[in-house]
């Protein structure tokens, strides 16, 4: 890939988590390919590794570590390899997350007749073990890294973490109470951080991504056929740019708030990068 613009980040370490994801290995090589010694962590260490393999042929450093962001140990592990390989950590992005079907009802709407539906899943049959691992894997899974990898940054110019919330965070979407919940948390704990760093110079910001098509979601939007599903075109046609997001264009906005030059008094905002969607009202 071809970053939109270039900001100098030569010298500069930058922890990835869920990096072997679409999204997130986008992110990983955009900040290679500023200069940054690149940390792709992920539960799946050799999807990691693919992606720093890929990025070290193209002549950028980068390694794969295994990490699970629900363990303080993995965490502290994949944090000492790192400071071993590359120095300590100047950015941390938050980018592991995901959903699951156990946190998500069937309809959009509740009718009367489907607490008779055992093939149904209502609002009264989420199971809270489904909920728990969907807070726990978007919360938790930007809270614990943020604890391990800011440790490193404390008194240190120019350091910041970028979280991925989500544009649920905004306006719950239907059918996704335990996502959109989630999605909620991670920008107040966006908030919350960027005032507590705020005097030791770590900003806090956040990404607000809409809809884009990714591994996780595709079963969802893209039927069999390779069709959109009716979910995927209710999507398109409330957004009013008319299309899903592509990878790439994460990519400006996760730059600017990389950049200490480009966006150095920002701290504690969370960024829509939605086509519109948040802003439409459906009429």
């Amino acid at each position: 890939m071809t970053v939109p613009f270039r900001i100098d980040l030569a010298g500069k370490v930058a922890v990835v988590t869920g990096g072997g994801g679409v999204l997130c290995s986008r992110m990983a090589g955009a900040l290679a390919e500023c200069g940054a010694k690149v940390a792709v962590l992920d539960l799946d260490l050799d999807a990691a590794e693919a992606v720093a393999a890929a990025l070290r042929d193209q002549g950028f450093q980068a390694q794969g570590f295994k990490a699970n962001v629900l363990e303080r140990a993995s965490l502290d592990a994949a944090a000492q390899a790192v400071l071993a390989q590359f120095g300590p950590c100047d950015l941390l992005v938050n980018g592991a997350g995901g959903n699951h079907p156990k946190g998500t009802t069937t309809k959009e709407w509740l009718d009367a007749a489907d607490l008779a539906d055992p093939s149904l899943t209502t609002f009264f049959d989420l199971d809270p073990k489904g909920v728990e691992f969907v807070f726990n894997l978007n919360f938790l899974g930007t809270l614990i890294p943020s604890q391990v990898f800011a440790r490193q940054m404390v008194g240190r110019q120019g350091c910041s973490i970028i979280n991925m919330s989500s544009m649920n965070a905004f306006c719950p979407l239907t059918k996704i109470p335990a996502y959109s919940g989630a999605k909620a948390a991670v920008s107040n704990l966006t908030q919350w951080l960027a005032v507590h760093f705020a005097k030791v110079g770590i900003r806090v910001n956040a990404l607000a991504p809409g809809f884009f098509l990714t591994k996780q979601n595709e079963k969802l939007l893209v039927d069999k056929d390779g069709g959109f599903t009716a979910r995927a075109r209710k999507i398109v046609e409330h957004t009013p740019m008319g299309r899903f997001g592509e990878a790439e264009e994460l990519i400006g906005t996760l730059l600017w708030l990389a950049s200490e030059k480009g966006s150095g008094f920002v701290n504690g905002v969370v960024i829509p990068i939605d086509g519109g969607f948040s802003a439409y009202s459906g009429v």
